[in-house]
């Protein structure tokens, strides 16, 4: 039977390269996160320049951070779990390939335009059209080899972690698509094929649901399979997984309105929005609970493992951030909270604590075994890693509720006659302690991902390749 097997079972080497851009791409992403984050402390640190301005390198930040650092974690991830779950190469090396450098092109595309002030204004959305083309392309590729490695599986069944990458590339490139319909005027400029009240509708189906699928979707995927390969032990219910499924694609695709609060749009949309982000608690509580279900009897595991410690803490931080959401969009919430910085707390317990803290679980546990390594070459600095993202997102998000609640009062403070009791400004120096806690939060995790860059560098450099793909043929022909 095993020479039906070809000399490499699986494709390892396009996961070995994004996985080590996703640690590249983290380290860019969040120092210029902490960047950002000190100018607001020390405006001084915008030199004066049009391209180092907040407004140019806020959108490069969201960018790098969630397409680049989560995109680069979410394919290396989700081509590792669908050879080894469907126990069969990749359908096409070449255009795996081409995913990798087309996804790359698009990112230093990115990096380019955005400082010099090309946007289409869209938030997550900014890429002009010639960007937003490629990423169509690449994406679609993709989707080619996630679907065909699917369709070529050795195994009957579809392990439930890649139905959730699934819905998560499908979804993915609907939203984009839609939402980047547009009219170029030059080669760097293009506007929205929407006006208004629709433009703004259409750009937070997108961008809610790229939170939503993008964020969310694709790294319960990675859940799904890395919690229990950690842990050692099965889901704790897979009936749970699979309703658990249904029931987030369903309610997620609806929840985008509530961005839209107090504004042009209808008040029914609005409403149908904050409903259905209210009914989305029950499914993401539902993911959350099968996840740290799973480690009953392995509990003890946490005191000596911190790469579970990484995957549980930030099953923690996804019941928190998904339990805040729905609170956010209630109106009365909402008229407290909107624009304030407790809205970038809110964002950044997800990305920080649930995102981030995920896929560095997930690729500690996997670069040693796409490198033919036993262990990481450090089980100290994870540990110090684990600690300085736990610290660095609490006090992110601390910082950030503070100030937005502190925003929200001060702004609706008026006076006896109706003026208002606080200017802009005093909200502003109001603010100032937090910004500098935030900033120091942030230190705090991009320091983080410092350790993680050395300790993967050691990794790499007493790898052995050959012996990853030796490992991986040796279980697919045991799996036959």
């Amino acid at each position: 039977m095993s020479t039906a097997i070809s000399p490499t079972a699986y494709n390892y080497k396009v996961v070995r390269q994004f996985a080590i851009m996703t640690v590249v791409w983290g380290i860019l992403g969040m120092g210029l996160g902490v960047f950002i984050a000190s100018q607001l402390v020390w405006p001084e640190l915008n030199f004066g320049l049009p391209w180092t301005t907040f407004g140019r390198l806020r959108p490069l930040h969201t960018n790098l951070v969630i397409f680049a650092f989560g995109g680069c974690a979410l394919f290396a991830t989700s081509y590792y779990v669908v050879q080894r779950t469907c126990q069969t190469r990749l359908i096409s090396d070449s255009l795996a390939a081409f995913t990798f450098w087309g996804w790359q092109a698009v990112i230093v595309g990115a990096i380019v335009t955005l400082p010099l002030g090309y946007t289409t204004t869209k938030e997550y959305a900014e890429l002009e059209w010639p960007l937003a083309i490629l990423l169509a392309i690449v994406w679609v590729t993709y989707g080619l080899v996630f679907f065909g490695t699917i369709v070529k599986r050795k195994t009957k069944h579809i392990y439930v972690g890649n139905w959730f990458y699934g819905a998560f590339i499908v979804v993915t490139a609907m939203l984009h698509i839609v939402n980047h319909a547009s009219l170029p005027v030059s080669f760097f400029k293009s506007y929205s094929a929407y006006s208004g009240a629709t433009d703004a509708m259409v750009q937070w189906w997108y961008g809610h649901n790229a939170v939503g699928f993008f964020l969310t979707t694709g790294f319960l995927g990675m859940m799904y399979y890395f919690v229990p390969k950690q842990a050692e032990r099965p889901i704790y219910s897979y009936r749970l997984s699979i309703v658990h499924f249904w029931a987030l694609i369903t309610l997620y695709i609806w929840a985008g309105p509530h961005h839209l609060h107090y504004t042009a749009l209808p008040d029914w949309a609005q409403s149908l929005g904050m409903a259905m982000s209210i009914i989305l608690l029950a499914p993401s509580w539902g993911g959350m609970i099968n996840g740290m279900m799973t480690l009953s009897g392995a509990w003890h595991k946490l005191r000596t493992d911190p790469i579970l410690r990484f995957l549980v803490v930030s099953l923690a931080f996804y019941g928190m951030s998904t339990f805040e959401g729905p609170m956010m969009a209630i109106k009365t919430v909402n008229s407290l909270s909107h624009y304030t910085d407790w809205t970038i707390g809110h964002v950044h317990a997800g990305a920080l604590g649930w995102v981030a803290m995920i896929s560095i679980g997930a690729l500690y546990h996997m670069i040693p075994k796409v490198f033919g390594r036993q262990q990481m070459h450090s089980i100290g600095l994870i540990n110090a890693h684990f600690w300085l993202a736990t610290i660095g997102t609490v006090l992110y998000i601390a910082s950030m509720w503070v100030n937005g609640i502190t925003q929200g009062l001060m702004w609706r403070a008026i006076n006896d006659d109706g003026t208002l009791t606080y200017s802009f400004v005093e909200a502003l120096q109001a603010s100032h302690p937090g910004f500098i806690v935030r900033a120091l939060g942030g230190a705090f995790f991009a320091a983080g991902m410092l350790f993680m860059a050395y300790n993967v560098f050691r990794t790499v450099r007493a790898s052995n390749p050959a012996e990853a793909e030796a490992a991986a043929q040796i279980a697919v022909v045991g799996a036959h």
